[in-house]
């Protein structure tokens, strides 16, 4: 699955700072492929197990030894060269890692890293490294689009922020699988099989996918887990010559700090996990728990809709409840009669992408509207432009065709973390009538899209395990009570798991919370990252 966060608009339409770009539906937490790619972006629901054994769910992630063991030494002392990046105020450089921490001796990987030093005033805090999710989000490029300029002037002032993106992940040896014209007829695909030829259509859509994959990237597909990219955060640390680990992570990126917790907990500094993912779920309760969540947020939604005169899906008085019936059956007319779109490549509006860009628009609230307009156009008017717009900013596709490597390495990751959610067609039709109870819209297209990893052509080498992190410094943990993507239960399961965790909760829609609107969130954080001041116990914002 998928867990994306990109920079979108602040919750009251002001950002933390200043004005961050508009919003793409991006990955980060994002549903992947919403349906294809994976249980998509979300988390990675593409990658875990049937179920969490008794065993699996009692253990915990072992710290490794807090000595640098002398094979990785000239990795922890390499020095970086900076140099100009075409951005202004950042800089950019290359950090050399081991592909196999195993066998270090066998080849390097290059990470892209990039960097806006702090502005002052006040005495530099060290180092701030910023992930916003995915896996497979760039986090080169929220940096120098939003975090080296967004995040509060007092933060940046203190703090040198840093971003590298992840192995396998846009300027850092991306995995690449499908060209342009073949992600375009994997994103069409039909997620929601009526019979048995359109089921064996899926299975070879996911083939395909795993093939590609495994073609153009063989070696990496191998060492691309989260486990190995927080051995890389710690790397990095060390070369910027930082004691401890200073961290905000959203979605995703809260494994990936709190895998860095787990392995490092003496090098824990200030760390910030923000629309938290409980690591100690397998991918079918991955898949399930985010199922629930965008069921959640499209009630929200549907409420506010059908109380204005624009709403497609009903006027004053029509229930959340049929509002969804409405929808459903709007994606069974396109399945069987797709309508245009406008697209200059001759692709039409069917139910895969219109379910991708509806699920694109629960991320953010302020994302409402535009999604309102784009139902409106598509329901009545036969045109499909406006969905077809939100499903390809969401699996970040240009209007030359190009798509970002995104979605291939939110499958990469997801598959080599955790056993796959299900491993035949057969499993996942027994399991539809519960995903359909859990969410009436979504539920078809979440089940199917967890079947993805069944193909994949590398064995997964992680598995469901508790992360307590314990002699970790305190760390914040932040959750919103109607988070699709990252549901609010994550969040407590993690802030639970973590013996240093104290649990902020943000009472509200979207994914994530620092820096869309809150004064209590950001406040919070912000005094949490300059002063250490963890958040009381039980705080709640909204």
């Amino acid at each position: 699955m998928y867990i994306r966060r990109t920079p979108r608009p602040a919750r009251s339409g002001r950002p933390i700072s200043s004005p961050r770009p508009p919003r793409t539906p991006s990955r980060s937490l994002r549903v992947g492929g919403v349906l294809l790619a994976a249980t998509a972006l979300l988390v990675s629901a593409c990658s875990s197990g049937s179920s969490t054994t008794a065993s699996t769910a009692d253990s915990a992630l072992a710290a490794l030894p807090s000595s640098t063991p002398a094979a990785l030494s000239r990795y922890y002392g390499q020095k970086l060269t900076w140099r100009t990046c075409g951005v202004p105020g950042f800089e950019c450089a290359t950090m050399k890692a081991p592909l196999d921490y195993a066998k270090p001796a066998s080849g390097d990987i290059r990470l892209a890293v990039s960097r806006k030093k702090a502005t002052g005033p006040g005495k530099r805090l060290g180092s701030l490294l910023v992930n916003p999710g995915g896996p497979g989000g760039s986090a080169v490029g929220y940096l120098q689009a939003y975090a080296g300029i967004g995040y509060p002037a007092e933060v940046r002032a203190r703090y040198d922020m840093v971003a590298v993106d992840p192995r396998g992940v846009a300027r850092s040896e991306p995995v690449e699988c499908l060209t342009g014209r073949e992600m375009d007829t994997y994103t069409q695909t039909d997620t929601t099989p009526d019979d048995s030829q359109e089921t064996d259509q899926l299975v070879d859509a996911y083939k395909q996918f795993a093939e590609g994959c495994g073609q153009h990237s063989p070696d990496l597909l191998r060492h691309v887990s989260t486990v190995e990219t927080a051995r890389d955060m710690d790397m990095l640390r060390a070369v910027l010559g930082d004691k401890k680990l200073t961290y905000v992570g959203a979605s995703y990126g809260t494994f990936l700090g709190a895998t860095y917790a787990g392995l490092f907990p003496d090098r824990v500094g200030r760390l910030v996990l923000d629309g938290a993912m409980d690591p100690s779920l397998s991918a079918r309760k991955l898949t399930e728990g985010q199922t629930a969540g965008f069921e959640t947020a499209f009630q929200s939604f549907a409420k506010d809709c059908v109380g204005r005169s624009d709403c497609p899906l009903g006027g004053k008085g029509t229930s959340a409840d049929q509002a969804g019936k409405n929808l459903k059956a709007f994606f069974q007319q396109l399945d069987a009669a797709p309508i245009p779109a406008g697209d200059a490549d001759g692709r039409e509006l069917g139910e895969a992408l219109a379910t991708t860009g509806v699920i694109a628009a629960m991320y953010d609230e302020a994302a409402w509207q535009q999604l309102r307009e784009a139902l409106t156009a598509a329901m009545k008017e036969k045109d499909g432009a406006g969905l077809l717009s939100l499903s390809d900013s969401y699996y970040e596709r240009d209007a030359d065709g190009r798509y970002a490597n995104l979605m291939f390495a939110n499958a990469a990751v997801n598959c080599l973390d955790l056993p796959a959610a299900f491993s035949r067609p057969d499993q996942v039709e027994k399991a539809l009538p519960s995903f359909e109870k859990m969410s009436p819209v979504f539920g078809e297209g979440l089940a199917w899209a967890s079947l993805n990893c069944a193909y994949w052509p590398v064995k997964p080498t992680g598995e469901p395990r508790r992360i307590e992190a314990k002699g970790a410094a305190p760390i914040l943990v932040v959750g919103t009570t109607r988070d699709p993507a990252t549901p609010y239960p994550w969040a407590q399961g993690l802030a639970s798991q973590l013996s240093s965790a104290t649990l902020l909760t943000y009472v509200g829609d979207g994914h994530t919370a620092y820096g869309r609107g809150s004064d209590c969130i950001d406040s919070t954080i912000n005094r949490y990252l300059l002063n250490g001041t963890p958040a009381t116990k039980g705080k709640r914002c909204s």
